[in-house]
């Protein structure tokens, strides 16, 4: 299968994606920060950058996007059809990633919450919402 999209609109389309304050992360701050929760984002002291650490909860929190870490049994994640020797190895090593920095935080006692993309959609976005904000406050003060 053929890209739809010349090289050049398709360079365009790749480098609007970023890495930081994504939709679905700005969502997940805004809601933890309206229920009176302070955090850091993107801190570059942990494993992996976290989107959100919460340190009164000893709590961490990545916003995953359903395609760059390869959401398994998701709708939203697509293994791309056109230049499949380069994707695989790329989303691959992304979730290996993922896995190893969740092992090396939980070792230093952080506890770890996952938020996917698809779990940020209209239908089921409040659910997701309130069951990590009573998860991460569950705790009490480390």
């Amino acid at each position: 299968m053929t890209d739809n999209h010349t090289p050049q609109v398709r360079s365009y389309n790749m480098s609007k994606i970023h890495s930081k304050n994504t939709k679905p992360e700005v969502l997940v701050r805004k809601y933890l920060f309206s229920k009176g929760l302070r955090f850091r984002k993107n801190d570059k002291r942990y494993c992996g950058h976290p989107d959100i650490v919460l340190p009164k909860y000893k709590a961490i929190v990545f916003v995953n996007g359903c395609f760059w870490h390869m959401h398994e049994g998701c709708t939203k994640f697509v293994l791309p059809k056109s230049n499949i020797d380069y994707w695989l190895p790329k989303l691959q090593r992304n979730k290996e990633k993922d896995r190893i920095n969740i092992l090396k935080l939980q070792a230093d006692n952080w506890r770890i919450f996952v938020v996917w993309e698809c779990q940020l959609h209209k239908s089921c976005i409040d659910d997701t919402l309130k069951t990590l904000y009573n998860n991460i406050i569950s705790v009490e003060k480390y």
